[in-house]
């Protein structure tokens, strides 16, 4: 299925950044040289690679729950969704300073709520920065009745959450919803009897990784 693609190959949250680091590199290039503007060409070379959002392919299978986040699983397990107080399945996704950070809807549904919670910025790698961490969440009701909750983790580097939606908003799948800036992660809640298709230590790849099949309802 061809992914739809509203948006710029390089994330409008990363305009202004790159627009800073291209004129200083370019100041320092002309004013002093290369030898000294090296560190400003690189900068902005990071920064570039940092907001890029590349276009991908949707997969046909329609009970998959896609990828949100680029990223490596560090967590599959059952756990207690504190959101919708209820027991679930936890998938997440620890995203680092070199993976995407574009975030994308990992099912076809209908935003019943929305949940923001300010915190602390503990390394997003550890299990505790799920409940003490800024975080962002969105209850997310499928078109057959099933919950998923996709909660946007801010990282020891992140200092800004983006999301875009809010409540009654519909999402597709592999639709972008939000941005997390310089290392985080994201939570997947599902229900308990969601068939795991991702494994701890896998590397995810948002809208195209499948990170597990939903139980077909109703």
């Amino acid at each position: 299925m061809a992914a739809r693609y509203p948006h710029p190959v390089i994330a409008r949250e990363g305009w202004p950044f790159l627009a800073i680091a291209l004129a200083l590199s370019l100041g320092m290039n002309f004013s002093l040289g290369l030898a000294w503007a090296l560190p400003f060409w690189l900068a902005t070379l990071f920064i570039l690679q940092f907001f890029r959002d590349p276009a991908r392919e949707i997969p046909d299978d329609l009970q998959a729950v896609l990828a949100p986040a680029d990223g490596r699983i560090v967590a599959v397990e059952k756990a207690r969704d504190p959101y919708l107080g209820r027991e679930a399945l936890k998938i997440s996704v620890f995203m680092n300073v070199f993976n995407v950070h574009s975030n994308r809807s990992p099912v076809d549904g209908t935003v019943r709520q929305r949940w923001y919670h300010a915190g602390s910025f503990l390394n997003a790698a550890l299990d505790k920065a799920s409940l003490e961490n800024e975080r962002n969440a969105l209850w997310l009701q499928t078109r057959d009745g099933q919950d998923v909750t996709c909660v946007q983790i801010a990282g020891l580097l992140a200092r800004r959450i983006l999301c875009y939606v809010g409540e009654g908003a519909e999402l597709e799948r592999g639709q972008r919803y939000g941005f997390i800036r310089f290392g985080s992660r994201v939570d997947v809640y599902l229900p308990p009897e969601a068939e795991a298709k991702a494994a701890l230590g896998d590397k995810v790849y948002a809208t195209e990784s499948i990170l597990a099949r939903l139980k077909p309802h109703g």
